[in-house]
């Protein structure tokens, strides 16, 4: 996958700094509070401008540089391995690239992902088109199709190993490890969950 042109770092660069914008702005007023025309004006662009990066408000929260993120590294993981485990691979190999401060804004749009009702939705919105996006990938390891029922249930499944780990990590607060909560939701699921829970041996 080719390094994307000047144009579009722009483009990103602008959509990012929106987004900064935003969640200071959620931060210092509450989400409510806050209008797309005062996100608008920090970041110094037009409403319309903000409209052609996020379609509503919920997107400045919900959507992020991740995914891209995540399906390149899944993309590019050992072709030997099978898909749960170029999964786990992906995820060590992201979460290798962010820095503190990716982890606290992480953090910050998880909070408030779980606090607002109207972005709790939008997530929840978002999760098929997650789905889609697992499946592409796992759909190419597994030599299948992508709209195969099998791939689609292994893409919900990663998906909800990994959803686990994020509302464990939030109920932390952000204490505990994010990459290590998501890598051992799915061992459970590469191990099918078989194996006993030592603490009831």
């Amino acid at each position: 996958m080719g390094s994307p042109g000047l144009r579009e770092r722009k483009k990103q660069k602008t959509r990012w700094a929106i987004q900064e914008h935003a969640l200071r702005l959620f931060a210092e007023q509450g989400y409510e509070a806050t209008t797309v025309e005062q996100i608008a004006a920090a970041a110094e662009v037009s409403p319309s401008t903000f409209f052609r990066y996020f379609p509503t408000k919920e997107d400045v929260v919900v959507q992020d540089e991740y995914d891209p993120m995540l399906i390149s590294a899944l993309e590019s993981a050992p072709a030997e391995l099978a898909p749960v485990p170029a999964v786990r691979h992906a995820i060590h190999t992201a979460f290798a690239q962010l820095g503190p401060a990716d982890t606290a804004k992480v953090l910050e749009r998880g909070r408030l992902s779980m606090s607002v009702p109207a972005l709790r939705a939008r997530v929840v919105e978002n999760l098929t088109g997650t789905i889609d996006v697992l499946a592409g990938p796992l759909a190419r390891r597994s030599g299948r199709e992508p709209d195969d029922f099998a791939v689609r249930a292994l893409a919900g499944a990663c998906l909800g190993a990994l959803l686990a780990a994020v509302f464990a990590w939030l109920e932390s607060n952000g204490e505990q490890d994010l990459p290590g909560l998501i890598d051992e939701a799915l061992a459970h699921l590469e191990s099918g969950f078989l194996t006993q829970d030592p603490r009831k041996a």
